[in-house]
């Protein structure tokens, strides 16, 4: 039998297309700074770039606060390179928060608090129901990795660049490590759970409660 479930990850969590939005001000950040060699003009791109993201997701119906926390990150981000004078702080901000994501989600999941399910759970209104099925919890724990993974990731790539002062790699990085990197998360984080779940499972929407003994 199959999985009840016809969605997955990516439809679920919109993660890619987040991904996408987040590119944009280093892609801003990157021209304003390699056309005037200035991290002010570099900075105003990105807010440029930001501010026609949060325009566009306003218009198509979303959700303010989601959108206006990606450009508050950028605005701290562009404040923090101003104030150092340093064009490659600009990503201070991502390598440190990337950091602190590793250190979260390997917690999460060894306290059995896995922050996939947590996620998921909300976006489908469950909040922690999905806790009370093992084979729910087991998935979204071994999925979880898959995440800590992509962390780990940008921040092995993000640490030499910002050491070594590579602004212009450092944004390429930003935005090859967004979308593509995402993409490829979720759709291997799907697949694992997917894996997991034994045969019968009803999906991510119908969590199975455990009988008790």
């Amino acid at each position: 039998m199959e999985m009840a479930q016809p969605e997955s990850l990516a439809e679920l969590l919109n993660g890619r297309r987040a991904a996408v939005d987040a590119s944009w001000p280093a892609v801003g950040y990157l021209a304003g700074w390699l056309l005037f060699h200035s991290i002010g003009a570099g900075a105003a791109g990105a807010l440029i770039c930001a501010l026609g993201v949060v325009a566009w997701r306003l218009r198509r119906g979303d959700k303010p606060r989601a959108v206006l926390i990606g450009l508050l990150g950028v605005c701290v981000a562009a404040l923090i390179a101003l104030h150092t004078g340093k064009a490659e702080d600009f990503f201070l901000l991502q390598l440190l928060s990337n950091g602190a994501s590793v250190l979260v989600w390997v917690l999460s999941i060894v306290v059995r608090w896995p922050l996939l399910g947590l996620v998921v759970g909300a976006v489908l209104g469950q909040r922690t129901r999905w806790r009370r099925d093992p084979e729910l919890l087991k998935a979204y724990s071994r999925a979880s990795w898959v995440w800590v993974l992509q962390y780990v990731i940008r921040v092995a790539v993000f640490l030499p660049l910002y050491a070594a002062g590579q602004t212009g790699a450092l944004a390429g990085a930003r935005i090859v490590l967004s979308w593509p990197l995402v993409a490829a998360c979720l759709a291997v984080s799907w697949w694992v759970i997917q894996r997991t779940l034994p045969a019968g499972h009803p999906g991510l929407r119908h969590p199975v409660a455990e009988q008790p003994a």
